[in-house]
């Protein structure tokens, strides 16, 4: 079985609008639907978990009953942090997933993600036990010396930008969660499950990336999702 966690726990101060960003609707569909329609319609996919902000689950049943996400299956309530409600995620799933199940992580503001994508996901976690979506750094990289200077690069040959989805068995998921919360390994700030999985020793593996596969934390990323959106509808420019 593979099961998708979606992670829409969060508040979304930074877009500055006045509900989470995962709930504001572009184009008459919310954001969370456009990501979980990528999950409802590949084939690969078996059921999905939410995490949701809190006092928000009635509003994501409704949505799901609308959008016709029946693959939907459980929602459960986000935590404090970030990896809190990852992990609450995780939790949920004892005892319905088994050992070698496939568990994808997304972000629910990711709304881009794409089918190939997802598959890589797939096929590369059963092979090697996990699978990190992951995109070649095109930029120069400089190291900061001091507030306004620096002597050192990393050769971008060496470094993957590395995002949502990602997948890992579900019983190696789970275990590492709980040594991580009883340990305070990998918990705190920006962490997530990626860079905990590697603060516990674990070796992570590549799988196919997209550039479409945007992050939705400002305006400027909700005109480019917008402007997507209007590339995907006009059939001219494929």
């Amino acid at each position: 079985m593979t099961v998708a966690v979606i992670i829409a726990g969060g508040s979304g101060s930074r877009m500055g609008q006045s509900i989470p960003k995962q709930f504001i609707t572009i184009n008459d569909k919310p954001v969370l639907i456009y990501t979980l329609e990528g999950f409802q319609k590949h084939p690969q996919v078996d059921a999905i978990e939410v995490v949701c902000i809190e006092g928000w689950a009635d509003v994501v049943w409704a949505y799901a009953k609308q959008f016709n996400i029946d693959k939907l299956k459980w929602i459960v309530p986000g935590g404090k942090t970030g990896q809190e409600s990852i992990r609450n995620g995780v939790y949920n799933l004892e005892g319905i997933c088994a050992d070698d199940d496939t568990v994808i992580i997304h972000d629910g503001i990711r709304p881009l993600v794409d089918a190939t994508v997802l598959t890589d996901v797939i096929v590369k976690c059963r092979q090697y036990g996990n699978a990190v979506t992951s995109m070649p750094y095109n930029e120069q990289i400089f190291v900061a010396d001091d507030d306004i200077s620096t002597v050192q690069y990393i050769p971008r040959e060496t470094i993957r930008r590395v995002s949502t989805p990602q997948a890992y068995r579900f019983r190696r998921l789970f275990d590492a969660y709980h040594e991580a919360f009883e340990k305070e390994i990998g918990i705190y700030g920006s962490s997530y499950t990626n860079t905990m999985m590697v603060e516990l020793g674990e070796r992570l593996y590549f799988a196919a990336g997209s550039d479409r596969n945007i992050k939705l934390t400002t305006k400027d990323d909700l005109e480019l999702f917008k402007a997507f959106l209007k590339a995907d509808s006009n059939n001219w420019l494929k």
